[in-house]
């Protein structure tokens, strides 16, 4: 079935990759004429998007990207900059 969420439930929702890595928590939406186009997170202490970004405050990632939403967002590790498969390669 089928369940429908709110765009105003996703803010501040926790974002985790498909690998099961924290990224970050969602801050805005991105909207088009009728759909969600991509979703702004923001790279938050302890998020791997600290590890990657710096002084950055996020990135913004296609809604094609997402895999699932429930109580937490989780979206494809292609959204990840310059993945490497591991985060403390550098």
């Amino acid at each position: 079935m089928l369940k429908l969420k709110k765009v105003s439930e996703m803010y501040d929702m926790k974002v985790f990759t498909d690998a099961g890595e924290y990224f970050g928590d969602i801050e805005e939406s991105l909207l088009t004429q009728t759909k969600v186009s991509g979703w702004r997170v923001r790279a938050t202490k302890n998020s791997m998007l600290i590890k990657y970004l710096g002084s950055a405050k996020g990135v913004i990632v296609p809604h094609q990207l997402v895999k699932s939403v429930g109580d937490i967002m989780i979206i494809s590790k292609a959204a990840v900059p310059n993945y490497s498969g591991d985060v403390d390669s550098e």
